[in-house]
């Protein structure tokens, strides 16, 4: 962005490795230092960037990039200078875990910038492309942490952030069955999960294991005290895992459940599962492969969300074809539901895809 403030250039740049078709200078030709410059912001392009114009004349929420809604003290300390010295007296946690300062003159954008990139804080994005991911704490402190949600989260925002896609594209990652972060309400939704594998070597009948589980997947034989699993009422918590005190439960499998087709919004929908225990390296080229195939197959449809995408006729096959080509058939589920619109209007419900 270049325009003048009392003779002086005005620098902003949208580029947060945002798609090459989207990285762009934005020329501001605005009301700026007195009477005589007036002119027009490229608004749509600046929200882009994740300068948010406001109500209030001149004013920009500017929203930052948290991977995970994590963010170092060091940067926090400069964060609140920065809030302190361009903004109000307030800073805004959004509902996304980002942290954004609104009421900034856009005159300050320059100044502002500068003093985040000491810290190398960088600006997040809005618009139709890939969103900073959100996340829960993950496995380090949390008890009930199954994978490292906090380290993916990175790994992602570092892979895919800011690619180009039909709508805007949210990904959220969930540690555990809790699913704190809501797995089934984005486009692509990862959760913790492990399938248990019991061991009758080291079981002692103590029947903690069933008292454990909550989900009636496990009872206790009557003589023996030894479990009896049934897997179809398993929601791959681990906690039979972590209550057995002589470790005859242990964790077959362990990875990530993915969820895809979810969504907020005016028409918002639940996401479908398709794939279980996905190894990190996996989960990555699920989420590769879906951007991709959104891309291609969303070309034809405009601004359309991936959910309501893949309700669409032949979409979901298609979108599973996809799957079983970039990581196999083993691990994916044989027959997935479509994603479920809620309904809004029960006056006069819209028809799936619509």
């Amino acid at each position: 962005m270049s325009g003048t403030k009392n003779g002086k250039k005005l620098r902003i740049t949208v580029d947060h490795n945002l798609d090459e078709t989207v990285i762009k200078k934005i020329a501001v030709d605005a009301e700026v230092a007195g009477k005589d410059a007036k002119g027009k912001i490229d608004f749509a392009g600046l929200r882009a960037g994740g300068f948010i114009k406001q109500r209030q004349k001149d004013k920009f929420t500017v929203r930052l990039n948290c991977p995970g809604g994590r963010m170092t003290i060091e940067k926090l300390k400069t964060v609140a200078k920065a809030a302190e010295k361009f903004g109000d007296k307030f800073v805004h946690f959004s509902v996304r875990q980002s942290l954004e300062i609104p009421t900034v003159d856009y005159h300050d954008f320059n100044e502002l910038t500068d003093m985040l990139g000491s810290v190398e804080q960088k600006i997040a994005s809005c618009g139709p492309r890939v969103r900073v991911p959100t996340a829960c704490g993950g496995c380090e402190y949390n008890p009930n942490g199954i994978v490292d949600t906090q380290s993916m989260a990175q790994t992602i925002t570092d892979m895919f952030f800011g690619r180009r896609t039909p709508h805007k594209f949210k990904i959220s990652l969930s540690a555990c069955p809790h699913d704190c972060i809501h797995s089934t309400g984005t486009d692509l939704g990862l959760q913790g999960a492990i399938f248990p594998k019991w061991d009758v070597e080291k079981c002692t009948g103590c029947t903690i294991c069933s008292s454990a589980c909550t989900e009636d997947a496990i009872e206790s034989d009557k003589k023996t005290g030894q479990p009896i699993f049934d897997a179809s009422q398993c929601i791959y918590c681990d906690d039979c895992v972590r209550a057995c005190p002589t470790m005859a439960w242990e964790a077959e499998e362990r990875g990530y459940m993915v969820r895809v087709g979810g969504h907020g919004g005016r028409h918002p929908a639940f996401g479908t599962a398709v794939a279980n225990f996905l190894s990190d390296d996996e989960t990555l080229k699920v989420i590769d492969g879906t951007i991709t195939w959104y891309q291609q197959k969303g070309e034809s449809h405009g601004r359309i969300r991936l959910g309501n995408l893949l309700l669409k006729e032949g979409m979901m096959a298609s979108y599973m074809e996809m799957l079983k080509a970039t990581i196999g058939d083993a691990k994916l589920e044989k027959n997935p539901a479509l994603p479920r619109l809620i309904v809004t209007n029960p006056k006069g419900e819209k028809k799936n895809g619509k």
